[in-house]
């Protein structure tokens, strides 16, 4: 939380002359956060960047980015350049969970249609492209406890390999907690999905929304607005999980990025 304070009163007292300012560099899973002069428009691999009425944006990258990208910039007096960001490579684990019901890992053909309704849904819902800044709170943990998957690692499934893991697993017990990492507005909220079970979405401005998956209880409804920190639901384990848990990921609009890059090292239980 300091360190995002200390970050956003940097930009507020930037020099004008410095048009396009980000924080830092890229990595593979990564996001990273800026500022522009009034004016400026910006593109990020394509994809139209929304600036805030104070110039603040976000932008991602997936985690099989190549190793640089282009933030195309428009200055307020027309001219263009188009600047080459380095996306530094990372390694990934493998990660093999054992003892997911079959159907789980190979849903059953009638299974098919309930799960490409429930990825549309999630899918338009990560469209939105809400124009307050609310990821200007910073981010928080929203559970704390032993991290029990990561971000990004290849999984085996009962043995058979599937898609990455798209977030960080906290391992806590039913019933326990979870809050709002950021400020945010609730954009989605499912009761039963197939792989996720309880899945709540929450937008936090520009295209940066979170995930939290298996919960066993919701706190809040759709279209409510949130504070960093307020409870949001409570752990659990349905949908697709071996044990009580909160999988929380983050994207920018469709690009999954890494949760872990936005918080500090998780702390210790009561520490």
């Amino acid at each position: 939380m300091i360190r995002w304070l200390g970050l956003f009163l940097l930009f507020l007292t930037l020099p004008a002359q410095a048009e396009v300012v980000l924080d830092g560099g890229l990595s593979q899973g990564g996001v990273a956060f800026g500022r522009a002069s009034a004016g400026t428009r910006l593109s990020f691999e394509g994809r139209a960047v929304r600036l805030s009425p104070q110039g603040e944006f976000v932008i991602g990258v997936g985690r099989d980015a190549p190793r640089n990208a282009t933030l195309t910039i428009v200055h307020a007096d027309g001219r263009s350049e188009a600047r080459s960001l380095p996306i530094a490579p990372r390694r990934f684990d493998i990660q093999r969970i054992d003892g997911l019901p079959e159907r789980q890992v190979t849903p059953r053909p009638e299974d098919a249609a309930r799960i490409r309704e429930e990825n549309a849904l999630i899918a338009d819902s990560r469209t939105r492209d809400t124009a307050e800044a609310l990821f200007r709170s910073g981010f928080i943990w929203p559970a704390i406890g032993p991290i029990s998957g990561v971000y990004g690692s290849q999984r085996i499934l009962n043995g058979q390999a599937r898609a990455p893991h798209w977030g960080v697993d906290v391992a806590i017990a039913t019933g326990t907690p979870v809050v709002a990492t950021a400020d945010a507005i609730v954009s989605f909220v499912h009761d039963d999905m197939f792989f996720t079970g309880k899945t709540l979405l929450l937008d936090h401005g520009h295209g940066l929304a979170s995930v939290y998956s298996h919960l066993s209880e919701f706190t809040v409804a759709a279209g409510e607005r949130v504070k960093q920190g307020q409870v949001v639901g409570k752990a659990g384990a349905t949908g697709r999980a071996t044990g009580p848990h909160l999988h929380w990921g983050i994207t920018w609009f469709d690009v999954r990025i890494d949760p872990a890059l936005l918080v500090p090292p998780m702390p210790k239980p009561g520490g």
